[in-house]
């Protein structure tokens, strides 16, 4: 579990290892940094011209360093690599006219090699070839600034590790653009399973309101000769069940007009669940018992007991999927909280845990990371949102909000 709108690319992640990767990436930071500061020193010792040095580190550092979430929109990926790429470049050939800006250090190298990682993993394909001879080009060739002082065989002593680096960078990125790509076809497909999910769910709901304007109808053409003074009471029925199933109806299409994908169609005798607030009492109540943690449900007594049936659905999977997790990540919780509360046309939904994230399951068995990024479908389908995260002392809460009344397109 995690928040969707901090890294929509991997929920369902214990916080224990959200925080290892905060301090990985604080240990990558510093040692750039501390790099970068030993070019600086390195230039001084030699008594080189030092800013070169200086505009070519900062604007690798901050190429390299630039929170993603952050970056303006015309801070592209190949502008990101290519300007430094292009400033190293520029170094080396200056090298050959000037001794004063000759000057080599790790932490250009870094930056360099950094760069040519972030070009082969985001740039478009076109790009990611460009950027990448740019970048890798940029590296192998920084001996070429020291060819009068150094020997050839010396020089090609120098080129050989880094060009051995600079493949060894080109292929890490290649496979991590791999990891990527296969992460985006299985978002994409779960977020499609999730709306042919809603669209069966749907489908259900207007069978269960045709099949009530259809008995409701065969009453009505009895009491017209027996007892048309009660026909009123009847007719309004047939007029508020048809008005919800062509609701429904609307609403399935707009769901499947996400993509160009058909609806699939149930297998014969499948028979699938749907869940609504009478059911979400049984799922709470069977969640705990003796072995489990203690789960409650909290339901206020305005709550409208007419709220739209993909509404109620959303709500049990949205429970669903969070006691789910607190299972798969939070297995030490001994408490469980799940809320529901009416106001201003909205449902909110919340489940809340005091795990610590013990785990003991095997991680093979924790899931495959897309179970907040079909519920996002669902609940921004519906036009709600849906905000998941770590609470402030210490465990994990879910909170849905759902609107109840459907506004004028």
């Amino acid at each position: 579990m995690t928040d969707v709108n901090l890294l929509p690319a991997t929920d369902d992640i214990p916080t224990t290892r959200t925080r290892r990767q905060g301090h990985l990436r604080a240990m990558g930071v510093t040692t750039l940094v501390l790099l970068a500061a030993a070019d600086v020193l390195i230039a001084v010792a030699n008594g080189t011209t030092l800013w070169p040095v200086l505009l070519l580190l900062s604007l690798g550092l901050t190429a390299v360093l630039w929170p993603s979430a952050r970056q303006p929109a015309w801070l592209t990926p190949q502008l990101r690599t290519a300007v430094p790429a292009g400033v190293s470049l520029a170094l080396t050939a200056l090298a050959a006219t000037t001794e004063r800006v000759r000057t080599l250090g790790p932490g250009e190298m870094a930056v360099l090699l950094c760069l040519l990682l972030i070009a082969v993993r985001t740039c478009s394909p076109w790009w990611a070839w460009l950027c990448a001879v740019l970048t890798g080009g940029a590296s192998v060739v920084v001996p070429l600034r020291f060819y009068d002082v150094i020997a050839k065989e010396d020089a090609l002593l120098f080129a050989l590790p880094l060009a051995l680096l600079t493949g060894v960078f080109a292929g890490l990125g290649g496979y991590l653009r791999s990891l990527d790509h296969s992460r985006g076809v299985a978002v994409t497909e779960t977020r499609r399973a999730e709306r042919l999910a809603m669209a069966a769910d749907l489908h259900d709901f207007v069978a269960h309101h045709v099949t009530g304007i259809l008995v409701q109808t065969q009453m009505a053409r009895m009491m017209a000769t027996t007892e048309p003074g009660r026909l009123d009471p009847v007719l309004a029925g047939i007029e508020r069940a048809a008005t919800q199933a062509l609701d429904s109806m609307r609403l399935t299409v707009g769901i499947l007009r996400g993509g160009p994908e058909k609806a699939a169609q149930p297998k014969p005798g499948e028979n699938r669940p749907v869940g609504n607030l009478t059911s979400l009492a049984e799922l709470v109540e069977g969640f705990g018992g003796p072995p489990g943690p203690k789960a409650e449900l909290q339901r206020e007594a305005s709550l409208p007991r007419n709220l739209p049936h993909e509404v109620q659905a959303a709500t049990y999977r949205v429970v669903q999927e969070a006691l789910t997790n607190v299972r798969r990540h939070a297995a030490d919780a001994t408490d469980v909280t799940v809320a529901l509360a009416h106001a201003d046309d909205a449902l909110r939904v919340t489940v809340r845990d005091n795990g610590r994230g013990g785990a003991p399951m095997p991680y093979a068995a924790r899931g495959g990371g897309f179970g907040i990024v079909g519920l996002t479908e669902r609940v921004t389908a519906l036009g709600g949102t849906l905000h998941t995260g770590p609470r402030e002392d210490h465990g994990w809460e879910v909170v849905a909000l759902l609107p109840t009344v459907r506004r004028a397109d």
